[in-house]
């Protein structure tokens, strides 16, 4: 096998076609590791944030419990946050051995001797690859946060040592969050993530960052209040430094080595900025709270909670925007790339479009691709900057595609993407078993008290006849729906339209002079064409697919995006 033959994707991972040449941001759908080498260039990162699925919750015995089967690893979907031994995860940990840098082949070598064949290991030989990768794309003033739980934190610093080098590692930073994870009898419960951090170079891009003072710190160093009811406090004027020749004079009685010259010392005296307690005393400097930019942070990030209230969105490894402003502020410049390559829920993409940087988010499952969507469009509305989707149906024939690789997990994969072309809400996820029937709901408003009424939907990737329609009424009588809606890939018969114009129309209560067809069928070619579905939009109110994103609005006269 060839080394071009190695870093190809393996039969089954989906490979998407580029953007356009002239799209800067991109969200793509499908495997990272094949989007990485087919689609970012060498060095054209400048900042990589990653969360990757880990099965956080579990015990350490079942993290390294023995196990093995046949299912792809690589197919990771939302809300399923673990990894296990199998085909996959060998087939990633021999690419490495066989044709991976030399350091991290050997150091994953002497891991599976040391932990064998189970859920730790596959997580850390699918995790090796892609952590290559993205070293790769990387610019030489670049910087990776890995995002990672206490369980793994110091297997995946060795991976990263492996391919980054010891002397690169520059924080470990302790995110405290703010509901611990666990509540065993034996241990205290764990309320910490860990973020490691490395830059490519020692070239690296690295802002200043503030974050608010502790209250209980402003009172009591901000003591003093001017006639103005401005809180200050006072702070030394004396150079460290005793051989400076240049700034050792007297001052208001007091010779010493002083941090500014004495133009500026006496221009800062007359202004009122310098202050001497009592005669002979060393004088000092007022610094104003208001003038104060903040504490600068530690790797001790106790001041920032899980994302909540407005900003939640209700996805469970959600993090909270101030966690990635505070990275993104610190190691990367306006108009600069930021790559998320397990974008989830999509905060990384969201907080750099809010800061003028370009980005790049890629995730396995077409749930999350949706989510990001509605949350970039509620939170941005036509501020947006133009950005692409790629790795998604856009004809009939990739639609078909989508559901033939979709067999490998129940078609769960056709259905979210199906449903999410009439913004629909997903009924279930795929561990909880059968559907009964309902794969997703969209709900609407029914009079101007708030009442809401919901359309049924169903989502048929195969063959399609007349007991279909029979069922999804059913399903309608059983859920209380006032509608359904039948997703189709297969063109109905006719027998199947006149079994759904034969259960009539809808007609809103409190809007007798509109009928809707109680039942409808769409075929994914109408969808693709943009011919949805008649469902009462009634007074504009549709509840949204996924809980809305809290609006921004950027400063007035303040471009979104610096180029």
């Amino acid at each position: 096998m060839t080394s071009a033959e190695r870093r190809a994707p393996r039969a089954r991972e989906k490979v998407t076609p580029p953007p356009p040449s002239n799209s800067s941001d991109c969200l793509y759908f499908g495997d990272n590791l094949g989007i990485l080498r087919e689609h970012v260039p060498d060095e054209s990162v400048d900042l990589v944030y990653l969360d990757p699925p880990f099965n956080s919750n579990a015990t350490y015995n079942v993290l390294f419990r023995e196990a093995s089967g046949e299912d792809s690893a690589a197919q990771i979907y939302a809300f399923d946050d673990t990894w296990h031994w199998n085909i996959e995860s060998e087939r990633a940990y021999q690419e490495v051995v066989t044709d991976g840098p030399k350091k991290l082949a050997d150091l994953l070598q002497a891991m599976r001797s040391f932990l064998g064949q189970n859920d730790m290991m596959a997580y850390l030989a699918m995790m090796a690859p892609r952590i290559a990768e993205l070293h790769r794309v990387l610019k030489l003033t670049g910087s990776i946060y890995l995002h990672c739980d206490p369980t793994a934190s110091h297997y995946l610093k060795l991976l990263m040592d492996a391919v980054f080098g010891p002397t690169r590692f520059r924080n470990e930073i302790s995110w405290n969050r703010s509901h611990p994870k666990s509540h065993h009898k034996w241990i205290f419960p764990n309320s910490r993530d860990v973020l490691l951090r490395y830059s490519k170079t020692d070239q690296l891009i690295f802002n200043k960052v503030f974050a608010e003072h502790d209250p209980a710190y402003v009172k009591k160093a901000y003591k003093y209040i001017d006639e103005d009811g401005k809180r200050y406090r006072l702070l030394p004027l004396l150079n460290p430094n005793d051989n400076r020749p240049n700034l050792t004079y007297k001052f208001l009685g007091v010779t010493r080595v002083w941090r500014w010259t004495k133009s500026r010392m006496e221009a800062a005296y007359k202004s009122g900025l310098i202050v001497q307690l009592y005669p002979g005393a060393v004088p000092q400097y007022k610094l104003y709270l208001e003038d104060s930019r903040g504490r600068t942070p530690t790797s001790d990030w106790n001041d920032i909670p899980q994302a909540t209230g407005a900003e939640s969105l209700d996805y469970p490894t959600q993090k909270p925007e101030a966690l990635l402003e505070r990275i993104i502020l610190a190691s990367s410049n306006e108009g600069d790339v930021v790559l998320d390559p397990f974008c989830g829920c999509g905060t990384a993409v969201a907080v750099a479009e809010r800061l003028g940087r370009q980005w790049i988010g890629i995730d396995v499952t077409h749930l999350a691709i949706a989510l990001m969507k509605s949350r970039l469009r509620d939170t941005f509305g036509k501020q947006l900057s133009d950005y692409k989707v790629a790795g998604v149906p856009e004809d009939l024939e990739s639609a078909r595609a989508l559901a033939l690789e979709s067999e490998h997990d129940g078609r769960y994969q056709f259905e979210h993407w199906a449903v999410g072309l009439v913004d629909a809400r997903p009924a279930h996820d795929r561990r909880k078993g059968a559907d009964a029937g309902v794969d997703g709901y969209i709900n609407f408003i029914v009079d101007d008290k708030g009442k809401a009424e919901s359309v049924l939907v169903q989502v048929k990737s195969g063959h399609v006849q007349r007991n279909v329609i029979a069922t999804l009424k059913g399903d309608m009588e059983r859920e209380k729906a006032a509608m359904g809606l039948l997703i189709t890939l297969e063109p109905p018969t006719a027998p199947m339209r006149q079994e759904a114009a034969s259960a009539g129309f809808y007609v809103p209560e409190h809007f007798p002079n509109r009928q809707y067809p109680r039942v409808q069928i769409a075929t994914i070619e109408e969808l693709l064409n943009g011919h949805g579905p008649e469902i009462p939009n009634l007074g504009g109110a549709l509840f949204p697919t996924f809980r809305r994103a809290t609006r921004y609005r950027r400063p007035e006269g303040k471009k979104l995006r610096m180029m």
